[in-house]
Order: structure tokens, then sequence, then C-alpha cells
């Protein structure tokens, strides 16, 4: 399936650029809009954002990992890591005059694993900075 899977279990940036383009054509596919990919600003850096089929602004942080076997891919989105997302959506918020908008922010976790599909887990509002 993956032709470069190798490549991809060895080289962490472009395994996390193929799970952003991954998660991207995932949420797609249930209907999503892109709005920015890689947003960054001195506050921190938005992996995807993203407009719901509702009209909700979605900030998506994607976490691509090779296995699971000491800790969930999920549990990698720390509280610092939370506030900083935050502080980037507010600032992505206000430079795009669009404070007034619903929002949320959600995980996509993608494992790639040595054979088989990725497997690709979508938590919706999973936190609040």
């Amino acid at each position: 399936m993956l032709l470069n899977r190798r490549k991809l279990l060895t080289d962490r940036t472009r395994l996390g650029r193929w799970g952003e383009k991954r998660t991207e054509r995932f949420l797609k596919g249930k209907g999503f809009r892109t709005l920015a990919r890689n947003f960054s600003c001195r506050t921190g850096e938005l992996d995807l954002v993203m407009v719901d089929t509702d009209g909700t602004i979605v900030f998506v942080e994607v976490k691509t990992r090779t296995g699971e076997r000491f800790v969930p891919a999920e549990a990698v989105v720390t509280s610092r890591k939370r506030r900083r997302i935050g502080r980037a959506a507010r600032y992505f918020l206000a430079v795009h005059d669009i404070q007034d908008r619903v929002y949320r922010f959600d995980v996509v976790t993608i494992v790639l694993g040595d054979s088989g599909p990725p497997d690709i887990r979508h938590y919706e509002g999973a936190f609040v900075p």
C-alpha cells in the first residue's frame, strides 16, 4: 500500500508531513474544507485549519506515529501544547477577522505500523485550551 513505508518509518519530518496530508484527505472525505495548512506565528503552529460541514472552524492537531508501544498517540498533546495551539488559534481568528465564528479543537492520530493500512482516529472537540 505505502511504497515509501520504510522511508516514513525512519524520517520523522517526512512522517509528519505525510500524516498531515493524509489527515487532510481523511477530513475532506468527511466533507470538511481546508482553510490553512501549517499556519505559524510567534505563539505556536496549527497543523490544519478546516471548516466542518456545519460551518464550525476546526483547528486540527495531527499526531503521526510509527507505533504506540509506550504511549497512545493522542496522549502526546500535552497541556502546554494545548495552550500554544489555543494562542495560535486566537491569533488566526483575529488576523482573519473571524472571531465571531464557532470553533473547536480536534486531534487526529495516525499510527502507521509495520504493515497494513494506517490506523486513523479522529477526536472531535478533543480539548479546550
